[in-house]
């Protein structure tokens, strides 16, 4: 099944900075994702070309979908970053031998598609027997933020708050039927930016977990991600 192009998960709705901070992805790396970029091979030059179809390239904007395969890319991403080249290569065996149209939005990651991917993905890139179980181990925690709706497609994102998140902690949503598709408490439905805007007015913590009827670890947890955001 394709996405519809008139849902409002598809329609442009980020920029491309604004999309990595909510990511916590370089913006430069979601940028060479969505548009690709040159490198010297040789005496001359090639372009790695993108993984993502962003959903506006004039200006760069990006959809709800895109933060989704953003935020699965971002599951495979090591020090040295992603091999563009053959993760481009994995990703189309799978669609064409699943027959899917997009694979980083489907929820059959979850399941076949995702070991599909990835056993060719590693095969590629000759990963090591523990390179290959951090990845899976990292993929299968990325997917388990993501929420799909009855018609299989991604209706909620729970982003990482900081590196040291446990993967379990889900306190920040990204729904782009709520807020305009900005960081909100989940419990609450109150932006990040809301309440870290009142901490920063002179508020205190206590005032507004009463205020929301929110624990005083999610109005910090909400500072937290908005500041870093």
């Amino acid at each position: 099944m394709k996405a519809d192009a008139s849902d409002i998960r598809n329609q442009p709705a980020y920029g491309p900075a604004e999309a990595a901070r909510y990511l916590r992805l370089p913006a430069a790396t979601l940028r060479t994702w969505m548009v690709g970029r040159a490198y010297p091979k040789g005496d001359a030059q090639a372009t790695f070309h993108p993984l993502i179809k962003p959903a506006s390239t004039q200006p760069l904007q990006v959809s709800f979908y895109n933060l989704i395969e953003a935020h699965v890319l971002r599951a495979l991403r090591t020090e040295h970053g992603v091999a563009l080249a053959e993760l481009r290569k994995a990703i189309a065996y799978a669609e064409k031998k699943l027959h899917l149209h997009r694979l980083l939005l489907s929820p059959e990651l979850r399941t076949h598609a995702g070991q599909v991917f990835l056993d060719r993905y590693v095969e590629l890139i000759n990963l090591s027997a523990s390179g290959q179980l951090a990845m899976r181990k990292m993929f299968e925690d990325h997917l388990q933020r993501v929420e799909w709706d009855e018609w299989q497609f991604p209706v909620r994102l729970y982003p990482y708050i900081d590196s040291t998140q446990r993967a379990a902690e889900r306190p920040i949503a990204i729904d782009p039927h709520v807020a305009f598709g900005r960081p909100i408490v989940r419990r609450a439905g109150i932006s990040t930016a809301a309440i870290s805007d009142r901490i920063d007015a002179g508020e205190t913590v206590e005032a507004l977990a009463d205020d929301y009827d929110l624990s005083r670890d999610e109005i910090e947890q909400a500072v937290v991600y908005s500041r870093a955001a």
